[in-house]
């Protein structure tokens, strides 16, 4: 809302430093102040009203240190994190940008299914919450809008080199040419980017198209369904995640901030052409919604971390995988995120692990036998004496490492 007045102010009135907003970089800037300075002035407000209507968390018994003292803390915290994030998405970025419109949509569509969620926990006396099939079929309605959108909206397209030959003609012909010249028309197209490849990129329709090339109309299918599978499991990785105080917040706003770059990059024709990475028109807008997005979290952790004062519930981190889950697909990184968010792949992967090993060996010996002391993996570690705030302070350092063998892979292949 506010990029639309000042553009109009320039345009009508040449009002002194509206031309500002017409920058990226500004409107990120204000996007994160925005949205810190929301959620720690706001979330105080909001923590109060949570605790007035009664939200506290019923703690289960799982034999940790410090669980009893958890037990009334305020839950649904999430909406602090929603809220602190779209306001100042509402207020600088471009609304009509179709990354936008989805990212919003998906703010809004998870944090309905967490909300729903943490309601049924606290005032349905139902600790397990809403029926795991239902979240399923929310998480795959979800893919099912942000996949056929990013398939068929005319909006989301990708712009390609020139074959070297036909570089090299323009280069001969005039070499200080345009960047842009080097580039193709705008098209539309199913590639993202594989990791430490020479060649980095996958074409989905390549996995029905050696079969006949005819298939290829029916790419969306599979595109589609890798979209589902995504949004469903980065959901769930960081719903897992969210544990122990500061945990599930902290590691997402490094994740977050990684691909920040990403879209940055992605959206600059000059950083793409120079990394040699696709480059989506569009796609920068983006970092207006990360930028709110980090300053959410950031400003959240001021509540959040260890004694916690509120959170986040399924309200937040389902949100929150949902929200990474939709950036990495838009900004076609979506094959980085078993490395930048590989705390969240391990917090599931213990959990399958355990329960796996356990019906196994239930089966085979008559006794059930774990492979963790309990999981998801930050309770291991509680159980093996940890204080909390150790464990979330070095699964940070090692999130932090991951993103930047993430970002590194820009350059290594």
């Amino acid at each position: 809302m506010l990029y639309y007045l000042f553009e109009y102010l320039e345009q009508q009135f040449q009002f002194p430093g509206a031309s500002l907003f017409r920058f990226l970089t500004f409107r990120g800037a204000l996007a994160m102040i925005l949205s810190l300075l929301f959620s720690t002035i706001y979330g105080k407000r909001i923590i109060r009203f949570l605790q007035k209507k009664q939200m506290g968390e019923t703690i289960r018994d799982l034999g940790l240190a410090g669980q009893a003292e958890k037990a009334g803390t305020p839950t649904m915290g999430g909406i602090i994190i929603i809220l602190a994030t779209l306001i100042p998405v509402i207020l600088l970025a471009k609304l009509e940008n179709i990354y936008i419109l989805l990212l919003i949509i998906t703010t809004l569509w998870m944090g309905v299914i967490g909300f729903i969620d943490d309601y049924i926990k606290k005032f349905k006396n139902d600790k397990d919450g809403l029926k795991g099939r239902f979240k399923v079929m929310g998480q795959v309605g979800l893919g099912l809008i942000v996949g056929l959108t990013l398939y068929f909206n005319d909006n989301v397209t990708v712009k390609e080199k020139l074959p070297e030959d036909a570089q090299q003609v323009l280069l001969a012909e005039n070499p200080n040419v345009s960047i842009t010249k080097l580039f193709q028309e705008e098209q539309k197209s199913t590639k993202t980017t594989i990791p430490f490849v020479k060649h980095n990129e996958f074409d989905y329709a390549d996995l029905i198209t050696w079969i006949s090339p005819e298939l290829g109309k029916y790419a969306w299918v599979i595109f589609v369904i890798a979209v589902i599978f995504i949004i469903t499991a980065v959901s769930n990785g960081a719903n897992l995640t969210d544990g122990i105080d500061g945990l599930a917040a902290g590691t997402s706003a490094i994740i977050v901030l990684t691909l920040g770059i990403f879209a940055w990059v992605s959206g600059n024709i000059i950083f793409s052409e120079y990394l040699e990475i696709m480059y989506i028109p569009r796609v920068e807008e983006i970092t207006i919604y990360i930028a709110a997005f980090v300053g959410a979290l950031i400003g959240f952790l001021w509540y959040n971390t260890f004694p916690a004062q509120v959170f986040m519930g399924d309200t937040g981190s389902l949100t929150i995988g949902g929200i990474i889950a939709v950036i990495a697909i838009a900004v076609r990184k979506e094959w980085l995120i078993p490395v930048l968010c590989g705390i969240f792949l391990a917090e599931n992967l213990s959990v399958v692990l355990q329960v796996s090993w356990f019906k196994y060996t239930k089966k085979k010996y008559g006794e059930g036998r774990r492979i963790f002391k309990m999981s998801p993996l930050h309770h291991h570690y509680q159980k093996l004496g940890y204080h909390e705030s150790k464990i979330v302070t070095r699964f940070w350092i090692v999130g932090i490492l991951l993103a930047i063998i993430t970002i590194v892979t820009l350059k290594i292949r």
